[in-house]
């Protein structure tokens, strides 16, 4: 048995009293097991936090790992070119090496800004690769292969047969689900609309049902995507997947930029969980999604950068700033406040996930999962008479997050990452990236 206690902090709860109390946190194994003024508590691992905030970690629940070495190679595309022109191919090329160290990288980045769990959708080839990766960085993970058995502007590497792709996916199912004490989990991954098959999307649901994994599709993300569904099903993207069964409370759908009325109704009645990502809408000009209108119909709304070569960070304190602000000159100042965009991060994270019962707060009995912040900079204050979680939201920055704890174990200690070497991370996927733009060149 080990254990751990903070000592000292500021810990921002996120309880269902939203409860911030200034005292110590005792974890035993990888849970929870007190919180406190001056915990009486021997430790193996002491650590003093005084003036510093504690935190749950961050909730991602969009996120493509596979796509982090393709950072800064796709600007100033909108989705469909984005895909066609630069991803597609570079995906393509992809080896397992390069998946691996992708993976890496974005989990080294995504670790080092306070993001303890992810929602992750790989491509379609070397995925096993990348949850090694997932498993050595110590990041908890739901993740899957892409799926793709349609397109014929898709190319050929990426072009899968439907029962292949299936089988794929069965197989990882089996292999992943559940490893590392629980901290990885699967979830089907059919791209969109666009790239799948009926009988896929079908299958996906039966198999969603069967295994009561989660869904992880991305919708209505560009007006260009809804015209191609709307073209070859008569249907708009989460009408069609209501029509396939497939839209229910296992179904994480990314963007959701461009609903009409009738789709928001189903994403409700159906407890459908949308992902925003407002830094990937902005920068492939895809739309700023009716967030506020969403929250107050009490649809279940969480956020996520996205991939590399659309934001191009990985950065959730990024994420709430921007959800933040963009909606303030179309629906007025308070119309996305501080806390609610924290809470969005955090508990409506994991509830997105099914987990709002183990993480996504720091209460006894939750699962370990937290950041350690010291917001002791010029950035920060002053400090006084202000609103913490405020701060977090609209002032602070990844440099400020100084430790961070998942499933009971250390990830990175005073910016010092534990489980991965930085350098030697850097320098494989600089070689890996040359390689991959080297045969992209003729993927099409």
């Amino acid at each position: 048995m080990s254990s751990l206690i903070i000592k000292n902090a500021e810990i921002i709860t996120m309880n269902e009293k939203e409860e911030i109390v200034h005292g110590d946190l005792y974890v035993e194994d990888n849970r929870i097991k007190e919180i406190g003024p001056g915990l009486d508590r021997h430790a193996d691992v002491i650590i003093n936090a005084k003036h510093k905030t504690v935190i749950p970690g961050f909730v991602q629940t969009h996120i493509h790992l596979c796509q982090t070495l393709f950072r800064g190679q796709a600007d100033d595309l909108e989705l469909m070119d984005w895909l066609r022109q630069k991803i597609w191919p570079l995906e393509a090329s992809h080896d397992e090496e390069s998946i691996y160290y992708s993976a890496l990288l974005g989990t080294g980045e995504l670790i080092q800004s306070g993001t303890t769990t992810i929602v992750d959708m790989e491509t379609v080839n070397h995925t096993d690769a990348a949850f090694q990766a997932i498993a050595q960085s110590g990041i908890r993970a739901l993740s899957g292969k892409v799926m793709m058995d349609k397109g014929t502007d898709v190319p050929s590497p990426l072009r899968e047969s439907t029962s292949k792709s299936l089988q794929q996916s069965a197989d990882l199912l089996e292999k992943w689900h559940g490893r590392e004490n629980g901290r990885i989990q699967y979830a089907f991954c059919p791209r969109f609309v666009v790239s799948c098959s009926e009988e896929l999307l079908t299958e996906v649901r039966n198999l969603s049902k069967q295994h009561g994994v989660f869904v992880h599709t991305h919708a209505a993300e560009n007006k260009g995507e809804i015209a191609i569904v709307e073209q070859e099903t008569g249907m708009r993207n989460v009408m069609y997947l209501d029509h396939i069964g497939l839209a229910n409370e296992k179904l994480i759908l990314a963007h959701c930029v461009w609903l009409n009325e009738e789709e928001k109704s189903i994403i409700k009645k159906r407890k459908v969980k949308v992902s925003h990502c407002p830094g990937s809408n902005l920068k492939l000009s895809s739309g700023i999604a009716e967030v506020p209108q969403m929250l107050r119909e009490d649809i279940f709304i969480s956020l996520g950068a996205d991939g590399a070569p659309c934001n191009n960070n990985l950065d959730m304190l990024n994420e709430m700033r921007l959800a933040a602000l963009i909606q303030k000159p179309i629906h007025g100042p308070t119309s996305m406040n501080a806390k609610t965009v924290f809470k969005m991060a955090t508990i409506g994270g994991a509830r997105a996930v099914g987990m709002e019962h183990e993480i996504g707060s720091l209460e006894v009995g939750k699962k370990a999962d937290m950041a350690i912040l010291n917001l002791n900079d010029f950035h920060m204050y002053p400090s006084y008479g202000t609103d913490p979680i405020s701060r977090i939201v609209y002032s602070a920055t990844r440099a400020d997050v100084e430790t961070v704890i998942i499933d009971g174990n250390i990830a990175m200690e005073n910016r010092m990452m534990k489980r991965m070497d930085k350098h030697t991370v850097l320098h494989e996927s600089n070689k890996c990236i040359r390689r991959l733009l080297k045969r992209s060149e003729g993927v099409y």
